[in-house]
């Protein structure tokens, strides 16, 4: 919950959801690790360390922001990329 320059974070990205003509949900976006900054969709920004990650993880940051549950692959990718980083 800190103001930092937006190179200093890594974004977490929901896709758009696939919806049928009628406005059903048809399948959920997919969350993904988005390193570039670039990816489409809805964003959340993380900082770059591991105690931060950790306390987003248990307190459930990311998943309130996407009001849907984040799988352990996801944080399995911020933490291996926050490695590679430090």
């Amino acid at each position: 919950m800190e103001m930092k320059p937006k190179k200093e974070l890594i974004r977490v990205v929901k896709a758009p959801d696939l919806k049928d003509e009628n406005g059903e949900v048809l399948q959920s976006g997919e969350i993904s690790v988005d390193f570039t900054g670039k990816k489409s969709g809805r964003g959340a920004y993380i900082c770059r360390n591991e105690e931060c990650l950790n306390a987003a993880r248990k307190a459930r940051r990311l998943e309130r922001a996407f009001s849907c549950r984040i799988s352990d692959e996801v944080y399995d990718k911020l933490e291996e990329g926050i490695r590679k980083i430090e």
